[in-house]
C-alpha cells in the first residue's frame, strides 16, 4: 500500500434504497460524511469518482462496487458522488492524488476533458482505472478500462428492432422513429446512438424523426417525449438510451392517451435492464431491454488485485450482457434477477 497521508473522508448510503434491490441509499441523498481512521497498512486504498445517482443502474452500480471492495477483500475505499458534475470529479481525483491513494477509478461523466488530471495521476505514480464510460485521453494516462461494449449494445437494438418489424409484417413500411438521448458526449450516449445508426443505415425506410437528451433521467424522459408527441403526429418506435427515461417517456405516452409495448401503439426500447425494467416489460409496457451489466465491481476487484500482482491487463476488459424482450420468460428472469 501507499504511504497514506491525510484523514480520509469516506461516504457512506446508510439505507438500502427502496429502488433497488441492493437497498443501498441513493448517492447523493442525504448521506453524511464522517471521519475515519487511517486503513490498516495491509489494505489496498482506492478512490472512486462515481458519476452520481441519476438512475437505478448507477445505484446498482455503486453498490456493486462498495460490496467489491470492502475491507474484508483487502480494500479500504473512498468515494466521491460527482453528482453529475464533471468539475466534481476533476476536484475528487485531485484530492485522490493529495491523499497518496494506491489507485484511482473513474467513471467519466463524459469524454473529453481528462487529459490533466490523468497526466497529474500518472505523474504521481497512481495507476487509474477507468468504468463504464470512456474517455478520450490518450491509452497511456490510465491502465484500463472496465465495462460495457456501448456501440454493441446500440447495434443489438438496431438489429432486434429489424427482425421484430419483419415479424410484424413490417418490415418494408416507412418506420418513424424518435430517440431519447442520455448525457450528450458520454460514452453511453455516443455508443448506442452509433449503433444503432450503424443499422438504421441499413433500412431507408427508418426514418429518424428526433433525437434529443433526457440526460439518463426519467424527469428528462418525461419532457423529452413530451415534445416529441407534440412535435410529431405519428410515432412507430421511441429508443430510449436507458431505462429511467424510458420509465419518464411511458408516463408522456400514457398522458397523451396513447399505448406502448407489445400491443400498444408505439413500440418502445430501453437499455440497461434493471429489475423494474423486466417489471414494465412484464406489465406490457416495454417491447425489448437491451443489457448494460452494473455489476461490475468483482471485475474492479479482481484488476486490482492482478496488478498489485505484477500482471498485465488487456486495456479494455468487456463485462458480459445480453437482452430480453416480451417473449421470455419474464418472471423466472426476475426471481434470479439480481439488479
Amino acid at each position: 500500500m501507499r504511504r497514506f497521508t491525510g484523514t480520509v473522508m469516506l461516504l457512506f448510503l446508510a439505507v438500502f434504497c427502496t429502488g433497488c434491490s441492493f437497498g443501498w441509499k441513493k448517492a447523493g441523498e442525504s448521506a453524511d460524511r464522517q471521519s475515519e481512521p487511517e486503513p490498516a497498512e495491509d489494505l489496498i486504498v482506492v478512490g472512486f469518482s462515481q458519476v452520481g445517482a441519476e438512475s437505478d443502474w448507477r445505484m446498482a452500480n455503486t453498490v456493486s462496487v462498495r460490496t467489491a471492495l470492502t475491507e474484508q477483500n483487502g480494500f479500504y475505499l473512498i468515494f466521491e458522488d460527482a453528482q453529475q458534475k464533471q468539475e466534481n470529479q476533476l476536484k475528487a481525483i485531485r484530492s485522490f492524488i493529495m491523499q497518496e491513494v494506491d489507485y484511482i477509478v473513474v467513471a467519466p461523466i463524459v469524454e473529453t476533458g481528462w487529459d490533466a488530471v490523468l497526466q497529474e495521476a500518472k505523474d504521481s505514480g497512481i495507476p487509474v482505472i477507468l468504468v463504464d464510460r470512456e474517455t478520450d485521453a490518450p491509452k497511456d494516462l490510465y491502465t484500463c478500462w472496465i465495462g460495457s461494449d456501448m456501440r454493441a449494445e446500440g447495434e443489438r437494438a438496431g438489429e432486434w428492432l429489424a427482425d421484430y418489424l419483419q415479424e410484424q409484417g413490417r418490415g418494408d413500411e416507412e418506420i418513424r422513429i424518435v430517440t431519447i438521448q442520455g448525457t450528450m458526449g458520454s460514452s453511453a450516449q455516443v455508443g448506442r446512438t452509433e449503433g444503432f445508426a450503424n443499422v438504421m443505415a441499413d433500412h431507408e425506410n427508418w426514418n429518424m424523426l428526433a433525437m434529443q437528451s433526457g440526460d439518463f433521467t426519467q424527469a428528462g424522459g418525461q419532457e423529452v417525449m413530451e415534445v416529441f408527441l407534440d412535435t410529431y403526429e405519428d410515432i412507430d418506435v421511441v429508443v430510449c438510451e436507458n431505462d429511467n427515461m424510458a420509465f419518464g417517456a411511458i408516463d408522456s405516452i400514457h398522458k397523451a392517451g396513447l399505448t406502448c409495448g407489445p400491443n400498444g401503439d408505439i413500440i418502445l426500447l430501453s437499455f440497461d435492464a434493471v429489475r423494474a425494467a423486466l417489471e414494465a416489460m412484464k406489465a406490457g409496457e416495454i417491447n425489448a431491454v437491451f443489457e448494460c451489466n452494473p455489476l461490475q465491481g468483482s471485475l474492479l476487484a479482481r484488476a486490482v488485485k492482478a496488478l498489485e500482482a505484477g500482471e498485465v491487463l488487456e486495456k479494455k476488459q468487456y463485462i458480459e450482457e445480453t437482452y430480453f424482450d416480451a417473449d421470455m420468460d419474464l418472471e423466472s428472469i426476475l426471481k434470479t434477477r439480481a439488479y
